[in-house]
């Protein structure tokens, strides 16, 4: 169950309502008729705990019910039958309930250790250097109970030296959605090593996803390759455009020359992406994130400032600095994100151990 079900507020709310209910009848005296609010104790007991517990708790209520009823006189009463009855059909009624939560709650675990199986098969962990490059990544689900998402990144070494990246945001949610970010990552861990430039691997990656994709959904995402030199190519495929972050100079975004359209809506022109390059010198850094950190909204409804945060990324490990930029975003946003987030850090270090 969510935290807050578990939490000891929950768990004392069916006495707390009961031990009211016994402290406002007897102040107020019979002529009220507060018996029958006695129900709300197992009504309660329902929402946190087992079958068991939600008959002891009804148990207790029924003892607290017929107590106050002695109390005030009331135990031959039609209003006290009435009360009791009450009582009792309400403990049968959390008992029910209690049982089908207990079910939902089993599958539900079920259900989450599978995804987060699918997860360490699909987001595994990537390369941390290349050459004097380092690498980090971070993955925040759009909600506590989801593990997975459309979120993909990939870090791939070739055999002539150069180091292949992909960072995407499959459109839509859900399994489907899963399935194709598991079609993407497919394709591009096995044809990354392979193809002489990236122009290729992005297409073999369309080629793999129109055999997959119906319809208009369609895949955002950013090819990089960086070589020997620390020269990164990028192929941008509608995704958002990285954040270049050099030393002593003022961020910016690494923007495409030409705008195309993602991955599976090729067909529907224009062409394909331009590859461009970057250089990246000793002490330079590229961000390269997904929509769920670009349009995150804090309460109210102002965008993540991306580029005015990217000082936290002057963290001397790379892991803690995007570390601190996921807390700073989930801050922003002051609640679960609407939608999930993926960044990729790549640093050239001045030192190869670095």
């Amino acid at each position: 169950m969510p935290r807050l079900a578990r939490g000891p507020l929950l768990e004392g709310l069916p006495f707390g309502a009961m031990a009211a209910v016994a402290a406002v009848d007897v102040l107020a005296g019979p002529e009220v008729g507060f018996l029958a609010l006695f129900s709300l104790g197992p009504a309660f007991a329902c929402v946190a705990g087992s079958v068991r517990r939600a008959l002891l708790v009804g148990v207790l209520a029924f003892v607290l019910c017929l107590s106050v009823a002695w109390y005030d006189a009331l135990l031959d009463t039609r209003r006290a039958v009435v009360a009791l009855a009450s009582v009792a059909g309400a403990t049968g009624a959390a008992a029910l309930a209690a049982l089908v939560r207990g079910r939902f709650e089993r599958e539900l675990a079920d259900i989450r250790h599978v995804a987060e199986a699918a997860q360490r098969v699909l987001l595994r962990p990537v390369p941390r250097r290349a050459g004097r490059m380092r690498v980090a990544v971070s993955y925040t689900s759009a909600a506590a109970a989801a593990r997975i998402g459309g979120d993909l990144y990939e870090v791939v070494a070739t055999p002539s030296g150069t180091t292949r990246v992909i960072i995407g945001d499959v459109q839509g949610k859900g399994l489907e959605a899963v399935e194709t970010a598991a079609v993407v990552l497919g394709a591009f861990r096995e044809a990354a090593p392979d193809e002489e430039d990236l122009e290729a691997v992005g297409r073999r990656l369309e080629r793999a996803l129109n055999r997959r994709l119906e319809g208009e959904e369609f895949v955002t995402a950013v090819l990089a390759e960086v070589d020997a030199d620390h020269t990164l190519t990028l192929l941008n495929y509608g995704h958002p455009a990285p954040l270049l972050i050099r030393r002593g100079q003022p961020v910016r975004f690494a923007e495409p020359p030409v705008h195309a359209p993602p991955l599976g809506l090729a067909s529907l022109g224009p062409d394909g992406p331009v590859g461009h390059q970057v250089v990246l010198a000793p002490g330079d850094q590229m961000l390269l994130y997904t929509d769920g950190v670009a349009e995150a909204r804090d309460a109210d409804g102002e965008f993540y400032p991306l580029a005015q945060r990217a000082f936290l990324l002057e963290e001397e490990d790379p892991d803690a600095a995007l570390e601190a930029l996921r807390r700073d975003l989930v801050a922003h946003v002051a609640g679960p994100l609407g939608d999930d987030a993926a960044m990729l850090l790549l640093r050239y270090r001045d030192r190869e151990d670095g």
